[in-house]
């Protein structure tokens, strides 16, 4: 009986993820000291994912600047505290046999709110600690304030802000970097005809708008030796927004500037009607994957042999597992005892075998 494909290793640019269970970024808003050096809480729920049986893990957004941040209680990599915190992290995950990404992130337009569960929703004034957001242009994300517009210097300085973080990611032990230009974060904002109506070189066609985004991509492909991952939504599900076919045409743009996997979501940049289902997203990965860099699929993923479907078909690499991974942190565990049908004990660490739930008849 051969192997499943979801527990085949994954090699990207020398790194070698022990399997293709993938754990996305998912923001966690829990830094409440507003300082962005992440806590315990971030040891313990990547940790757990670790330990519970997932190849690569990708953090949750992972500000490059103090006004990249999506509310107050983001994490950061813009000073060396933060890096020091993540540092612990890493090496935890490592001890566990897992590889882990951090997701460089500015939230442009969409930073400065309030976090999800907070009685109050929109913009955190500055006088509760939020701060003036920028983008690529004036329009606004609906219900919250207006964005400054970057000028054409400030935006070419955006790179190195990716950049710096890339290096220090480096030294915290992380292995592998996400460059976040999805969800309506800033990069997404500069794709996007709906949130770019800029006239400089950063505006107007498809190519003029993926200038900043690949020259992201370009300044930390030549500071950062491991791989470097980019997100994005593939359509804004929106009539005169961004399309898969734009994005398959901007994948071929990103394999030139040195990107080496593809982590393919939609949405998030304007309010859509998202037809969400199971899988609802695996048709833009697949057509993504045709611009020849290998991809990772997201969205409604929630059993292993829904997943192991996705690999099989050639719709993706590796798959994301958001949800399930929240309700379930030992998900990939049990997908490899599922998968191999209760023939993988090894796969499991000796403190948790006597809770493994597959008896094998």
């Amino acid at each position: 009986m051969s192997e499943p494909r979801l527990l085949e290793p994954l090699e990207v640019r020398g790194l070698t993820v022990r399997n293709r269970i993938w754990l996305p970024a998912m923001c966690q808003y829990s830094i409440d000291a507003g300082d962005g050096v992440p806590t315990d809480w971030q040891l313990v729920h990547l940790g757990a994912r670790a330990v519970g049986g997932f190849g690569l893990l990708i953090t949750e957004a992972t500000a490059v600047s103090p006004e990249g941040r999506i509310t107050p209680q983001d994490a950061g990599i813009w000073n060396e505290a933060q890096r020091e915190a993540w540092s612990r992290i890493t090496a935890f995950v490592h001890g566990q046999g897992a590889s882990i990404a951090v997701q460089l992130a500015h939230a442009g337009r969409k930073g400065s709110t309030f976090r999800p569960w907070a009685e109050q929703q929109g913009t955190v004034p500055a006088s509760e600690g939020g701060w003036e957001t920028v983008g690529p242009s004036t329009i606004p994300f609906p219900g919250y304030a207006p964005a400054r517009a970057l000028g054409t210097d400030e935006a070419a300085g955006i790179p190195r802000l990716f950049a710096d973080a890339a290096v220090r990611a480096a030294s915290a032990g992380f292995d592998a970097v996400e460059i976040h230009a999805a969800h309506g974060y800033l990069l997404h904002e500069f794709l996007s005809p709906l949130s770019n109506d800029r006239t400089d070189r950063y505006g107007g066609d498809l190519a003029g708008r993926a200038r900043l985004l690949l020259e992201t991509v370009r300044e930390v492909r030549s500071r950062f030796e491991g791989p470097v991952l980019v997100r994005l939504s593939a359509t804004d599900w929106t009539e005169g927004g961004l399309t898969v076919d734009d994005t398959e045409i901007l994948a071929g743009w990103l394999r030139e500037a040195g990107a080496d996997l593809l982590d393919i979501s939609t949405g998030g940049n304007v309010p859509a009607r998202i037809p969400a289902r199971a899988g609802y997203q695996v048709f833009a990965a697949a057509q993504v994957r045709q611009a020849g860099l290998p991809v990772a699929a997201v969205g409604l993923i929630t059993s292993p042999e829904q997943a192991e479907q996705v690999l099989a078909d050639g719709a993706a690499d590796a798959v994301l597992i958001g949800r399930g991974a929240l309700d379930d942190p030992s998900w990939g565990l049990h997908a490899v005892d599922q998968l191999s049908h209760g023939h993988a004990a090894e796969a499991w660490p000796p403190q948790l075998v006597r809770g493994r739930k597959f008896w094998v008849k």
